[in-house]
């Protein structure tokens, strides 16, 4: 979820769909730098240093989002709109839509490494469950066949009474087969867990206890499922904390592991079969005009190899500022600081993250391998197209040196056509295979053309592996940074 700083709009064509309980809260104005820090009780939502900034309204992004769903209703164009044409790649199932007429993005997903299932959860704007229930709502469905059939979509939690949910984070035990899912009750980190693959879960808890407010979460888990270590960024100018938990989520402690100032971003987590906790983070300085980024982006490993006891912050990745967004009402920094983490079976790490080898250049994606527990890493290789715009990396690591990535990357330098790509390596990240196309739909929505998607909608998707060894990725794709869009999956036959 990145920063957005656009005005309130279309509040009277808003009315006309949902009324007041779409005025509640606005998610997509993750916190701004306030430039001077805060400490851990300070400052609320919407308050000076509090998300948003200084009177930012709290509602703006989500009115505007919802209005785009609204527009594209009246105009024809929201859902399927013509005949679907696709061509998946040798080896795919090819890609599907998690809905195909509700507004979709940033999804979650993780598999059980040793049964069949395989679960999504979508941010869905527009459809809220009750007068009083969020929109947007975190929405979870599951799959007990690879990924082959879904069951209906259901809430993680209705949550009455919290204006939106975003930021949804899934994450299997591997022991155990619980599912562990974190998500955002307005500026609040929750989590819960369920023990019968997604029917029912536990009440949530939030993971912030005194801090403010919290934002963008990432989350890890112990193979027994007892130890829980979940980063995000608070109040004190957007430093990364860490809560932990070592009684499977029932109860949490938390502490700041950086205090700088950069703005820092958490977007994965692995832990090694030594138990070294690493966590993929990358930090923005925004101190430019109006607060715009400026000089480099920087890629961290966030390591305890204590329990969470102690960290290192190892920066696996310097890269310079690329190309603003320039989508309609996109942040500048919407493109930049993406970064993901993962470990095999004998403890070799891979890093990815994207960026740009020169200020304004467009951004490469790139990767970076360790095998000391993430203390020394190999120099970062662009793995995605020269000249294009790449970026939104995701990995995933199984057995001995099997790596998977995939990431989105621009069609002739076009900033309306994406694609996303797949890579995988045998080699623990030495050599990789040639980029298969995962975004293989080329019409039937508004957003597609034979070329890619328009734009990618929500920064960040992921990518599991499932029992039987097979890819299972999900991304964003949509008409503009507000949508509307859907979220798509493609995976291995």
């Amino acid at each position: 979820m990145r920063r957005s700083r656009r005005a309130v709009v279309g509040l009277v064509a808003l009315g006309l769909i949902v009324g007041a309980a779409w005025l509640a809260g606005r998610p997509h104005d993750p916190p701004t730098r306030s430039g001077a820090a805060a400490d851990e009780a300070a400052r609320a939502p919407g308050e000076a240093g509090g998300p948003g900034g200084v009177g930012e309204d709290e509602t703006g992004e989500t009115l505007e989002r919802l209005t785009e769903l609204l527009d594209a209703k009246i105009d024809g164009t929201l859902g399927r709109i013509e005949p679907v044409r696709r061509d998946p790649a040798s080896g795919w199932a090819g890609a599907r839509i998690v809905h195909p007429s509700h507004d979709d993005w940033e999804p979650a997903v993780a598999a059980d490494p040793d049964k069949p299932w395989v679960y999504v959860a979508v941010t869905r704007y527009g459809a809220p469950l009750c007068a009083d229930c969020p929109d947007p709502t975190i929405m979870f469905e599951r799959s007990k066949d690879g990924g082959k059939t879904w069951s209906k979509a259901r809430p993680v939690c209705r949550c009455e009474g919290t204006a939106w949910q975003a930021d949804p984070i899934l994450e299997v035990a591997r022991n155990t087969g619980s599912v562990y899912a974190i998500w955002m009750n307005g500026w609040n980190v929750h989590f819960s867990r369920s023990d019968d693959h997604g029917r029912t879960w536990t009440d949530p808890v939030s993971t912030k206890g005194k801090v403010a407010w919290n934002d963008k979460p990432a989350m890890t888990v112990s193979d027994d499922g007892q130890d829980v270590f979940v980063s995000w960024n608070g109040p004190s100018g957007g430093d990364a904390f860490v809560a932990r938990s070592n009684d499977a989520g029932a109860t949490w402690r938390r502490r700041k592991v950086v205090d700088s100032d950069r703005y820092y971003f958490a977007y994965d987590g692995t832990i090694t079969p030594s138990g070294s906790v690493v966590l993929a983070e990358s930090s923005l300085d925004y101190s430019g005009s109006d607060g715009a980024p400026v000089g480099t982006v920087k890629h961290h490993a966030l390591i305890s190899d204590d329990g969470g006891d102690t960290w290192r912050n190892v920066v696996v990745g310097t890269v310079r500022i690329g190309p603003p967004c320039v989508a309609v009402a996109c942040p500048n920094d919407y493109y930049l600081g993406h970064s993901s983490v993962a470990s095999d079976a004998d403890g070799n790490l891979v890093f990815v993250f994207d960026g740009s080898s020169r200020a304004g250049a467009r951004q490469r994606t790139w990767v970076t391998t360790s095998s000391d527990d993430g203390t020394t890493w190999t120099t970062p290789v662009p793995v995605s197209t020269p000249h294009e715009q790449s970026g939104f990396p995701m990995v995933d690591a199984t057995g001995s040196g099997d790596m998977r990535m995939w990431y989105m990357e621009t069609v002739g330098g076009s900033r309306n056509a994406w694609n996303v790509w797949y890579r995988a390596s045998t080699d623990a990240g030495a050599t990789w295979t040639p980029p298969a196309k995962l975004s293989d739909v080329t019409a039937g929505w508004a957003y597609l053309s034979k070329r890619g998607f328009r734009e990618p909608y929500g920064d960040y998707g992921e990518i599991a592996i499932t029992s039987a060894g097979k890819t299972f990725a999900a991304w964003g794709e949509g008409m503009s940074y507000l949508g509307p869009g859907g979220v798509w999956f493609n995976r291995e036959r």
